[in-house]
């Protein structure tokens, strides 16, 4: 039995206990199963392995970090485990740790400026996947937003002729719109297809969601400075930690 304050079972109560935060929104999905302990204003859920596996924590980070040890004591979070904290540093937790990054969950919820090029994004198709995996290949090699990912709800893409030359993934998970994958082939860089991408993904998924995300690691200061000229305003920080 965890030491918390209370368990939160199912995806409302988290919602609940975390005001609705941004994050919490785009990390349980809708009509999946979830469960959830809340300390001392501190809240972490568990998705099924099936759904990941992963999970995440909202509140100060020293509760994070002594709500996660509990967990982890208890046998909750086991090889293969991905959970993502607010910002901090994980060594605390030990060896359980086989790993972590640290990154920041960007979000909106007003439409980004016009940009030119926009109006040539296009939603792809199976189709498509070939040129997707080509270009993906040469552009963003270690992204994990693939063709034929069921974490992947649809692509998007700029084509220059015949060739697949921009695109990005629609990878929403729960009521939160999620940009992944974006990707713009070398030689064409420069031109603001990353921006065109960018917006043209942001208006479709905005009108369907209401607030759109995406996700960037905090050296990539040539990203950052483009999401926040496209709206992208509000911030929060992320470690994400892999157990053994």
């Amino acid at each position: 039995m965890i030491n918390a304050d209370e368990v939160l079972d199912g995806r409302s109560a988290i919602l609940a206990a975390t005001g609705r935060h941004p994050f919490v929104r785009h990390s349980l999905p809708i009509h999946e199963p979830a469960q959830g302990w809340r300390r001392a204003g501190t809240v972490c859920w568990l998705l099924t392995v099936e759904q990941g596996p992963i999970g995440g924590v909202i509140g100060p980070s020293d509760t994070a970090i002594d709500l996660v040890s509990t967990l982890v004591t208890d046998g909750r979070l086991g090889a293969g485990r991905w959970l993502h904290l607010p910002r901090t540093d994980p060594a605390p937790l030990g060896p359980a740790v086989a790993g972590y990054e640290d990154w920041d969950f960007l979000w909106t919820t007003g439409a980004p400026p016009a940009q030119p090029g926009e109006e040539r994004v296009v939603r792809l198709t199976e189709a498509d996947h070939p040129a997707l995996t080509a270009l993906i290949d040469e552009a963003f090699p270690t992204s994990t937003a693939r063709p034929g990912s069921p974490q992947v709800r649809g692509w998007y893409g700029i084509r220059d002729g015949d060739r697949l030359v921009a695109c990005g993934a629609d990878r929403t998970r729960g009521e939160v719109g999620f940009l992944a994958g974006l990707a713009v082939a070398p030689q064409h860089r420069g031109r603001g297809l990353g921006a065109a991408i960018t917006t043209g993904m942001t208006r479709a998924l905005l009108d369907r969601y209401g607030m759109v995300a995406l996700g960037v690691y905090p050296s990539n200061v040539t990203a950052i400075r483009l999401y926040r000229r496209l709206g992208y305003a509000d911030t929060f920080p992320l470690t994400s930690v892999r157990f053994v």
